[in-house]
């Protein structure tokens, strides 16, 4: 008996549930678009999250993982969406997943979502972010290759932010591969290859002369010439 009382208010409260369910939807789509109107993201994100439970969809879970990525919670987004490569996410998902492992100091993981933003939608921005995390992540020869690519495609319009100045400020796209290029050739041999990396340095300055952290770099690479050339001086006991 216990257990058919138990059975019925189980049944009971699923029956109940699924009553409610399409009233709280309405109810949270109707406080999702006021939450927008009003310009709330904790209310947005509060609302999505609602929904998703409510009714789950993989377009509300990328949706809220964008919202999630969008107010740096890199986190929260890579916890709502996951890190794994999946063939059918959405383009949405694998924006979502670069740049929120590419915040979180994640390059490895994020460079194979950048590869698949590149194949399908080839071109010099999404070019740079490979080439920044190959050179994180000491693959040089992939750095170059997309920095070749960078180059040739980037067109006149196109920028790149840099924020190491009180007052952020912007370069031409192909400025920064060419500031990119001169640290892998640095890399390649930090000892050999310092005249080389600042003859670029200097080149890109011409082009650019704002790029101020050409200057910055350009001075640390002078300042280990110096080193060196001193170290190679001093008499050996």
């Amino acid at each position: 008996m216990k257990r058919f009382l138990m059975l019925a208010l189980l049944v009971g409260c699923f029956q109940m549930n699924a009553q409610s369910n399409p009233d709280l939807i309405k109810h949270y789509e109707a406080y999702y678009k006021q939450m927008r109107a009003q310009g709330d993201m904790q209310g947005i994100i509060s609302a999505m999250t609602h929904l998703n439970v409510l009714s789950p969809s993989v377009a509300r879970k990328d949706t809220l993982a964008y919202i999630y990525m969008s107010e740096g919670k890199y986190i929260q987004a890579l916890n709502t969406i996951g890190v794994e490569k999946n063939v059918g996410d959405s383009d949405i998902a694998v924006e979502v997943k670069a740049l929120s492992l590419k915040s979180v100091k994640r390059p490895a993981l994020a460079i194979g979502h950048f590869e698949e933003l590149f194949k399908r939608n080839p071109n010099a921005l999404i070019a740079y972010e490979l080439a920044e995390l190959s050179l994180q992540t000491q693959k040089f020869a992939e750095a170059s290759k997309h920095i070749t690519y960078g180059i040739a495609n980037a067109k006149d319009d196109m920028t790149k932010a840099f924020y190491e100045t009180q007052q952020p400020y912007q370069v031409s796209l192909k400025a920064a591969f060419m500031y990119l290029k001169a640290l892998v050739v640095y890399n390649q041999d930090k000892n050999a290859n310092i005249d080389k990396a600042v003859d670029i340095l200097d080149a890109t300055l011409k082009t650019a002369p704002n790029f101020n952290l050409i200057q910055l770099t350009k001075t640390e690479l002078l300042r280990q010439k110096q080193a060196l050339t001193q170290a190679a001086t001093q008499p050996k006991n």
